[in-house]
């Protein structure tokens, strides 16, 4: 995104001439990078912000490849953030930089490299004009696709050019791609095997010799670029989609993982989930529990992953089952709840890839899986806490109905004054100050607790039986 001329600050100098004499001199990219990660090192700030697991694995790696001066491939299954974190090292840029106004390819004012820019400084000298780029302005990204062209990464000749009367061997007829336009800046390539064969082996004396080789001539330009890619890591080998003198350029190849700690998941589902409704931290710990089970199930493909954006997706849909129950019943806060779980199987199973002999199975997998999760998060919310009162309670008489039209007060009306649904509840990070409707999403999972563990039975009830769907647990 282009920063708004008046952001740039007004002491910039403007000219090539004020430029040498503040003392400016040209850095490469990679030397500027390098010299700002150290500094935030030294600091002690953070220079990956919303990077989530990845701090004593994945960042060490990174950051030795970046103070070596390489370029990086980063490797790993779908939804491991590989994109999240490229896009942080624009963070990692001078945040202001100085180019040649005009210049195609954002060059230096005091170290032009294109034929046209070389004229161009010759002939103003100290008078160039300078143009200032945000850092965001030196960050290029492209998804590699079988149809990307060599003009799309690398140039073409551009006819119009041609058509003003310049003759094919000059090199201004040559319209520049995305990577000699990222000059002086971060090139980010998605899916790197995606490209095809041909196209790979033009960036080969781009990231190496640094020549653009266009329509049968060489230009010579020491193009200054940080070139950064994503791959599978089953496609990045010479029997997959990647030609191996390209992967041989890359100076790192950084493996990336999903969480490996259960509060990462949970951070990361809090982190990037856009949440409609209240979505209490039980219910997240749920998810996070849910989908590391996923990426451990023998049904699922694991070649294909467990992208960390299914569980941002489940929690934004129990959001939105907890806000439509909110609009049915008029109760406010909107507050999810564990009977707001059962939309995530069948909402979701198409994002994953099952193993052959599990069709017709999908959904009875997801739904063990999610059960598991609950029981697994209840067992330490309540662990130590008696909850027999709450079980004789509702098999002596009783019983509970929840659903998409019971309101939180309504669910606890049907239960008499006990301590431990407030002890339940303050479990769950619940005070008795809170709405009902807290109250309630705690007060139900200790009853799916119970269920689970069978000491209460659960009736359920889908909208065709009369009605809207609706969950009793009863005796």
């Amino acid at each position: 995104m282009k920063a708004p001329e008046e952001t740039v600050p007004a002491d910039l100098p403007r000219t090539a001439g004020q430029l040498r004499a503040a003392g400016h001199t040209p850095r490469g990219v990679k030397d500027e990078i390098a010299d700002n990660l150290l500094a935030a090192l030294r600091e002690g700030r953070d220079p990956w912000p919303g990077i989530v697991g990845f701090g004593d694995t994945v960042v060490p790696q990174l950051e030795r490849a970046l103070l070596a001066r390489h370029d990086v491939a980063l490797l790993g299954e779908r939804g491991q953030g590989k994109t999240r974190l490229l896009r942080t090292l624009a963070g990692l840029l001078d945040e202001w930089a100085p180019a040649i106004e005009g210049s195609e390819l954002a060059e230096h004012p005091l170290d032009p490299i294109t034929p046209a820019a070389v004229r161009r400084a010759a002939e103003l000298g100290d008078e160039l004009p300078v143009r200032w780029l945000h850092r965001s302005e030196r960050y290029a990204e492209k998804l590699a696709t079988p149809d990307t062209s060599v003009g799309d990464l690398i140039g073409d000749v551009d006819p119009v050019k041609v058509a003003e009367g310049r003759t094919l061997g000059d090199p201004e007829t040559i319209h520049f791609g995305l990577v000699p336009r990222a000059h002086r800046g971060i090139v980010a390539l998605n899916e790197l095997p995606d490209l095809a064969e041909r196209i790979q082996v033009a960036l080969l004396n781009v990231m190496e010799e640094r020549d653009i080789q266009v329509r049968g001539y060489t230009l010579r330009l020491p193009l200054d670029v940080l070139l950064v890619a994503t791959a599978n890591p089953e496609d990045y080998t010479n029997r997959g989609r990647i030609i191996t003198p390209l992967k041989d350029r890359f100076g790192a190849e950084v493996r990336t993982h999903y969480p490996h700690e259960l509060d990462a998941e949970i951070d990361l589902v809090r982190q990037e989930s856009e949440l409609v409704a209240e979505v209490g931290d039980p219910l997240v710990e749920v998810l996070a529990r849910f989908v590391r089970a996923l990426r451990e199930a023998t049904v699922i493909d694991q070649r294909s992953g467990v992208s960390a954006r299914f569980a941002v997706a489940a929690a934004e849909t129990v959001a939105a089952a907890a806000l439509r129950r909110g609009a049915l019943t008029g109760e406010e806060p909107a507050v999810a709840r564990p009977v707001d779980l059962e939309s995530v199987p069948e909402v979701l199973r198409g994002k994953l890839e099952f193993e052959p002999g599990e069709e017709g199975r999908e959904l009875e997998q997801l739904v063990h899986l999610l059960r598991v999760a609950v029981a697994e998060t209840a067992r330490g919310r309540f662990a130590g806490l008696d909850l027999t009162p709450l079980a004789d309670a509702v098999t002596e008489g009783s019983p509970v109905e929840t659903g998409e039209r019971v309101r939180g007060g309504e669910l606890l009306a049907a239960l008499p004054e006990l301590p431990v649904l407030h002890q339940a509840a303050e479990r769950c990070g619940v005070g008795p100050g809170d709405p009902p409707a807290r109250i309630a999403a705690a007060v139900e999972l200790a009853l799916e607790s119970l269920y689970l563990g069978r000491k209460v039975a659960k009736d359920v009830r889908g909208p065709g039986d009369g009605g809207a769907a609706r969950t009793v647990y009863g005796p």
